[in-house]
């Protein structure tokens, strides 16, 4: 059935329609990824911006001002990254504009997408061609020339037109922007945005959703070539590889002090979206410099919910889990042997796969710090394993929230032992028994676990203070679970001042995980310290190949 005009009930439908689009094509936007950072997540931020704006609207009045106003603020409060920031500005756009007009027909759909239009160019301090934004202001202005050819345009006829040119200036995207045609794809921010008006379709006038294509049919894109090039192309005169942090935050500030802001942050980054309105806007920066992005919004205001990322890390920790996910792809599936409880666990580094399977470990999902599984594939890995019940080790305390979940999901029977890291993973697997029920499991993994004292060591990317005195880039650090212990420019060093940190005349066993970064004659060198400085003490030296930290170390 065709609907001439939107009220509050058919766009709450929209939102919810745009939401599951955005999550059947969120691997697709994904991959697509490549501009301005590839961080490889813009798929998934742009859903979890929608699942914001979705969550906000089940708490809403059902009238329009109030649906309106929950997806204006949702989108607001749940925007992650930049494509989320920038979305955010353009439902911001929509709803302002609806919410005005008392309703969406053909001449409001037109309004309301120049409004997002001008939002998103407003958010950006210096707009770039090829883009999401390319994508809405061509949208925008094919809706207003349908309503200027025609005062009677209805709906159906506008979001056609605003689709159709939509589509034409996706695909042309890659001429404007190098990075893209070198990829041989197209914006993946203006992908998802399209999706927004399918699903205004889909409600308006009953069209299906678009079904996401297989992964190949990316055709010919090298997006693994593109990903290890560090400075795939210059961005208004920062070099990508170059900005190495994304600092984000939402910001308390009169309106006015705005544009002010924005040309500050003009001078020490990229990357930039500031959206909002009414004192409260949420703001996004790639940049060097996290003190300076953050000292521009005490100047005029007041920062809170202060999130920093470092760019880098992610970069190298895509690539890691995504080899480390074609490797295990590689490998034949192994016969599964049934047992009372399997183990589940999450990690990534071919070393480590390897040291979880043979300590037992049915199932090893590939992931880490900032590349976290979703609980779909925990709970799929979960599903695979022959056993009654399974045992989690998410490995990483960012995705134990996240397993703690698959136990309502999965069909069988699931229980997690909070594993903060590799070294706790394998003080885990230690203690575990295939024929023991998953909650004795847990119960003697978990004391295991709490018996050992972690450790890591890995490099600094810029200056700073710590309790261990000052640390200057490229130092070598040895953290602890509470703070950075020690703090050196010689890895041998740190990775024995740590050890001596941490070890106590209780202790009975070390043991030293090697990643990249770690050599032959510094685990000699470490293991020959221990060996005069603890010669009570046990070592045992495994192989992991995880990036950026070259050794995890545990103490048992």
């Amino acid at each position: 059935m065709t609907t001439t005009r939107l009220g509050a009930d058919e766009i709450r439908r929209v939102v919810a329609a745009f939401r599951d689009a955005l999550r059947s094509h969120q691997a697709l936007v994904n991959r697509l990824n490549v501009y301005p950072v590839p961080d490889g997540d813009t798929g998934t931020n742009m859903a979890l911006t929608l699942e914001s704006v979705v969550g906000e609207l089940e708490g809403a009045e059902a009238d329009l001002a109030a649906t309106c106003k929950a997806i204006s603020h949702g989108s607001l409060m749940g925007a992650r990254g930049n494509s989320g920031v920038l979305l955010s500005g353009i439902l911001r756009g929509v709803a302002v504009t609806v919410a005005e007009a008392d309703g969406l027909d053909g001449p409001v759909l037109a309004r309301s997408l120049r409004a997002a239009s001008d939002g998103a160019y407003g958010a950006v301090p210096r707009p770039v061609e090829g883009t999401i934004l390319t994508v809405i202001r061509e949208a925008a202005e094919a809706a207003e020339a349908c309503v200027a050819s025609s005062a009677s345009a209805s709906l159906i006829e506008v979001g056609e037109a605003a689709l159709a040119q939509g589509q034409d200036a996706l695909a042309r995207t890659p001429e404007m922007l190098p990075v893209l045609k070198q990829a041989g794809v197209v914006d993946s921010g203006g992908t998802g945005l399209l999706l927004l008006l399918d699903a205004l379709l889909h409600v308006a006038d009953g069209r299906p959703l678009p079904t996401p294509p297989d992964e190949d049919a990316v055709a010919g894109a090298d997006l693994d070539a593109l990903r290890d090039h560090a400075d795939a192309g210059d961005h208004d005169g920062h070099e990508i590889g170059d900005l190495r942090y994304e600092v984000m935050y939402f910001l308390e500030a009169s309106d006015e002090t705005i544009p002010a802001f924005k040309r500050v942050w003009g001078n020490i980054g990229d990357s930039i979206v500031v959206v909002g309105g009414d004192g409260l806007w949420n703001c996004h920066i790639h940049t060097d410099d996290i003190g300076a992005s953050i000292e521009a919004a005490v100047d005029i205001g007041r920062p809170r919910n202060i999130r920093v990322t470092d760019l880098m890390e992610q970069v190298e920790e895509e690539r890691w889990v995504r080899e480390g996910a074609e490797a295990a792809a590689a490998e034949p599936a192994p016969e599964l042997e049934h047992v009372k409880t399997a183990v589940v666990a999450v990690a990534t580094g071919d070393g480590v796969r390897r040291l979880f399977t043979s300590m037992g470990v049915q199932i090893v999902v590939t992931g880490g710090q900032t590349m976290n599984p979703s609980t779909q594939d925990l709970v799929a890995a979960v599903e695979a394993t022959a056993a009654d019940e399974v045992v989690l080790l998410p490995n990483n305390k960012n995705i134990v929230p996240v397993a703690e979940q698959v136990g309502a999901l999965a069909s069988k029977p699931v229980l997690v032992v909070p594993t903060r890291g590799v070294s706790e993973g394998v003080a885990a697997l230690v203690a575990y028994d295939p024929e023991a029920p998953a909650a004795s499991n847990v119960s003697s993994m978990g004391s295991a676990v709490s018996a050992v004292v972690a450790g890591e060591v890995t490099q600094a990317v810029r200056e700073s203070e710590c309790s261990a005195g000052p640390i200057a880039v490229g130092d070598w650090m040895g953290i602890d679970r509470s703070d950075i212990r020690v703090v050196g420019p010689d890895l041998g060093d740190v990775v024995c001042g740590l050890l001596s940190a941490l070890l106590t005349d209780e202790h009975e066993l070390v043991t030293l995980i090697e990643g990249e970064g770690s050599t032959a004659a510094v685990t000699r060198r470490v293991t020959s310290w221990l060996s005069d400085e603890w010669a009570d003490v046990e070592v045992e030296v495994l192989h992991g190949g995880q990036p950026l930290y070259p050794y995890y170390v545990g103490i048992e």
